[in-house]
């Protein structure tokens, strides 16, 4: 077997032996695990969870993914808490404790430390028969029947095990509250689901130039101003009130129909009633109609008055497809 050949055929092995693995873990969704979600769904603290080593950095994650949920968690490694930073732990709090073990000897020692204090306890556990198993109120089992390494020695198919049922504990949880998508997009702000729940037209078109001509405009001035502008189009105005607009797209259908263009005027090749939106409304609805009507900007409305265009292109620089 070529070198090519034993890389695919040992990394085949390792995602098929971390497959069945999670495959597996459906059969530990039992009533131990319905009860560590009760107890953190009706908890009045937040979840604190520790871990050491490689569950450390498998427990960080999962804080990540509660807390993006709706599930308010901490960190706390096992190593430091120990050290001073069991003062992070609130009367109200529930302990989830990862290990796959059961046995390190950081764990040994947090654990009578958090029961002297009455906070429940979960162990996510790969050993149900280990020490962390049975002090803790509930278990949460991620046993592996081996790694993927092929010496079963590197944290793998174990650590995917933990990572797979704390997010099986944050989606419950997030059933449970009735987590919605506009939830999920106060927690993301900054990201593109939250950008299409709350960002508006006039976040967008307020960063643009607004172009603009009056309806006996020479079309010189009209190209000078859509190239000015830099949006591609022009809105054409008698005073205060929307006539049209000149796009791109209308000068080269002028030049088509046209062999002299030097007498025509903004209201000859303008497209009279355009398509507009209000300044109010969210950006993915003005990428809705864009996109359904086949165009790449808009004039934005306020009030009833032309305030600027926004430009498919400002959409999708922030990431909103």
């Amino acid at each position: 077997m070529n070198t090519n050949d034993k890389i695919r055929k040992t990394a085949i092995s390792a995602i098929e032996e971390e497959y069945l693995a999670i495959k597996n873990l459906a059969n530990f969704v039992n009533e131990d695990f319905v009860v560590a979600v009760k107890l953190i769904f009706e908890s009045k603290g937040r979840v604190i969870i520790t871990g050491i080593g490689k569950s450390a950095n498998i427990a960080q994650k999962i804080v990540a993914t509660f807390n993006s949920t709706g599930t308010p968690s901490i960190f706390m490694h096992a190593a430091d808490a120990i050290h001073g930073d069991l003062g992070i732990v609130r009367p109200d709090d529930v302990l989830i404790a990862i290990s796959k073990s059961g046995e390190t000897p950081e764990i040994k020692v947090l654990i009578p430390l958090l029961k002297a204090r009455k906070n429940k306890i979960i162990a996510l556990v790969g050993n149900t028969s280990s020490y962390l198993a049975k002090q803790s109120n509930c278990v949460v089992n991620s046993t592996v029947e081996k790694e993927a390494c092929p010496n079963n020695l590197a944290p793998t198919t174990s650590t995917t095990a933990q990572l797979v049922m704390g997010d099986a504990l944050a989606i419950s949880l997030l059933e449970l509250r009735g987590f919605t998508a506009s939830d999920f997009a106060n927690y993301h702000p900054g990201g593109s689901l939250g950008k299409r729940m709350y960002m508006r037209v006039s976040d967008l078109a307020s960063n643009n130039l607004v172009p603009i001509v009056d309806i006996n405009e020479s079309v010189s001035k009209v190209i000078i101003e859509i190239s000015s502008k830099r949006l591609g189009a022009t809105a054409v105005l008698v005073g205060e009130k929307l006539m049209g607009v000149v796009t791109d797209g209308d000068l080269r259908r002028m030049i088509e129909k046209h062999d002299d263009f030097s007498k025509l005027v903004a209201s000859d090749i303008m497209t009279k009633d355009p398509l507009t939106i209000n300044n109010n409304e969210l950006v993915v609805n003005a990428l809705a109609l864009m996109r359904e009507n086949n165009i790449t900007q808009l004039p934005v409305i306020k009030k009833g008055k032309y305030i600027g265009v926004i430009h498919i292109h400002d959409i999708i620089k922030e990431g909103i497809f």
